[in-house]
């Protein structure tokens, strides 16, 4: 080999596993390389390195650069005049063809290269294979950094990173790759955001519908019917913890609700014989609790104490609660029900939960809402086709508005109704097989964590095991990786891992990722901002790459304050009035004082006003 290749690096002095020992040349007296009018950083953490093999070249990661790199010698005085570079075997390409893994090792003494724009055009492809480019290779940024769609979507990925690293830009900036232009996009694309913050209906608004429970103007309503829940869950949040007995007087009493709207009129698919308590029908909550109370508070008279003393029937509509004869003393009576269940105690919750406004996206969900028979003004149907059927590529599920105590709970209704609905018509167009769907969960530290609860881990533990063969993928967003479910972030087959400063959470990260890329991840403290490690199924080489800026007009709003600029301006009117206002409303648009202003036209008389010429 010609030492005079501007490509060459250094000969091959040691291989172990996937991982080999370069002595670099001595003519290599600089950093940077001038290849065919491009500029590349020569060994540095993180970039390419080419060994040819006759017909076939390894690809390699550099990870460790320095007299720690050397192999164990002798003599200290060849660690002191040699240069050395540690380098973690990826792939390998035949022709035009590049494939992960290894066939064969390189010998000692053999060449390692640079790896030019030609070479990583071998790797990735050109622009009509399944790729999109995420952004450019930090080492040269005249390289675009391409991922596999397929295995980005369908193998599940996370994008981790600690506040402040450009976690949420990064995000935006993908999706927007995913789905193309906004002029031109996906016409296919399928994507569901789970917007914890309320963060992308601003960058994302122009590809996207959005659904908010405080929609503002241009947003629709979000709302989740209850009775499309399993049922442990459901009365697990309106009726708190249940033994085994008072869950089976809810269960049957769900069941005859089911049961009484299915005799009124059929359900398309539904055999009455095959109905369950978890079948997604219509049932009213109200008339659940109503028949509950009634039976729990009724007392009795008669010879036989078998007639209800009743006073007033009260109304399960308004939840008030039917009055009876207080029980007595002695033989008299009236006598109270012995055969009641003693369940007051959560039916007091199920109405204080029924009441309280916070929870009406769920509990009250709009034209979901069944009347006491059990009819509904819409089914799930049109609730699918909102979420998923719509014109547009993007769907953001706002829920900024929610509670902290019910947010984990309605997250994992959210993907149980999607996960169910495109599980069961997986051989249908709709189905997740022939039109796959990407699920981006923003934070997903606060609802898929070990002490988080079981509802959103159960579901999101079923799409990562499972997701893949129903063509439903996952995507996490967190800045905590070491509170994520190890089970779940395993299954992420592709790791963006931006800026990380806590050792727990590069720990997390670095397990899930194969040994020989470890050195390769001790770079995440001194990342930087919207730069990024991408390892894993769909990229074809570990890359640390800068990745593509939305548009300024187009940014997350997860900017931090301007605090120098807002302290240097003097203060305006405040209306502190106004502050509370939004307080009570949990809404950030809601007034103090309404204010209506009477406006008329007003129309030129034609006649000159002597005091303009004075």
């Amino acid at each position: 080999m010609l030492t005079n290749d501007p490509t060459f690096l250094g000969r091959v002095s040691a291989v172990s596993g996937s991982s080999i020992t370069v002595k670099l040349a001595e003519s290599l007296s600089s950093g940077l390389a001038i290849i065919a009018g491009h500029a590349y950083r020569v060994g540095q953490v993180g970039s390419f390195v080419r060994i040819p093999l006759g017909y076939q070249d390894l690809f390699g990661v550099v990870s460790e650069v320095g007299a720690s790199a050397a192999p164990a010698a002798s003599s200290t005085a060849d660690l002191e005049t040699g240069k050395w570079m540690k380098v973690e075997l990826a792939g390998e390409a035949i022709g035009d063809r590049f494939e992960r893994g290894l066939s064969q090792h390189p010998n000692i003494n053999d060449s390692v290269h640079i790896v030019t724009e030609a070479d990583l055009r071998r790797i990735y492809g050109g622009e009509d294979e399944n790729q999109v480019a995420i952004g450019t290779l930090s080492s040269a940024e005249n390289i675009e950094v391409r991922l596999s769609l397929d295995a980005l979507v369908t193998r599940h990925s996370a994008i981790l990173g600690s506040t402040g690293s450009g976690k949420s830009t990064t995000v935006a900036s993908l999706l927007r790759s995913i789905i193309g232009d906004a002029d031109q996009p996906a016409s296919g694309a399928r994507v569901l955001l789970l917007d914890v913050h309320g963060e992308y209906s601003s960058a994302l608004g122009d590809v996207a519908k959005v659904f908010s429970t405080a929609p503002q103007p241009g947003e629709e309503r979000l709302f989740v019917p209850y009775w499309a829940l399993e049922a442990g869950e459901l009365l697990d949040f309106v009726a708190g913890q249940l033994s085994d007995n008072h869950l089976i007087a809810f269960t049957d009493k769900v069941q005859e609700l089911k049961e009484h709207r299915l005799a009124l009129a059929p359900l398309p698919g539904l055999d009455p014989q095959s109905l369950t308590v978890d079948s997604p029908v219509p049932f009213s909550l109200k008339q659940l609790w109503y028949d509950l109370i009634d039976f729990e508070t009724m007392t009795l008279t008669g010879a036989q104490r078998d007639t209800p003393a009743l006073v007033a029937a009260g109304n399960a509509d308004t939840l008030t609660p039917p009055e009876y004869t207080p029980h007595a003393m002695g033989t008299a009576g009236p006598f109270l029900n012995t055969a009641a269940k003693g369940i007051r105690r959560p039916l007091n919750l199920l109405r204080s939960r029924l009441l309280d406004r916070r929870f009406d996206f769920l509990l009250h969900p709009g034209p979901w809402e069944p009347d006491l028979t059990g009819q509904v003004q819409q089914d799930l149907d049109t609730l699918l086709q909102g979420w998923l059927g719509h014109d547009k590529p993007l769907t953001i599920l706002d829920l900024s508005g929610v509670p902290s105590a019910a947010l984990n709970r309605l997250v994992g209704s959210i993907l149980r109704i999607v996960y169910d609905a495109l599980y069961w018509s997986r051989e249908k167009t709709e189905g997740g097989v022939l039109r796959p769907l990407l699920v981006v969960m923003e934070e997903a530290h606060r609802y898929v964590s070990p002490d988080s609860g079981q509802l959103a881990i159960d579901i999101i533990k079923r799409i990562a095991k499972e997701g893949r063969k129903y063509g439903v993928g996952a995507m996490l967003v967190s800045q905590r990786p070491s509170e994520i479910d190890e089970t779940i972030l395993s299954q992420c087959g592709t790791l963006i891992a931006l800026r990380l400063a806590n050792p727990a959470d590069r720990s997390r990260v670095k397990g899930a990722l194969p040994d020989n890329l470890s050195g390769l991840m001790d770079l995440l403290p001194v990342l930087r901002t919207g730069e990024a490690i991408v390892a894993g199924e769909a990229a074809r080489l570990p890359v640390r790459c800068r990745v593509f800026l939305p548009p300024a007009d187009r940014l997350p709003r997860s900017a931090d304050p301007a605090v120098s600029n807002a302290w240097q301006r003097r203060r305006v009117a405040e209306g502190y009035d106004r502050m509370v206002a939004s307080w009570r409303a949990q809404r950030t648009t809601a007034v103090a004082r309404e204010v209506d202003i009477a406006r008329a036209q007003v129309e030129d008389s034609g006649e000159e006003n002597p005091n303009d010429n004075a």
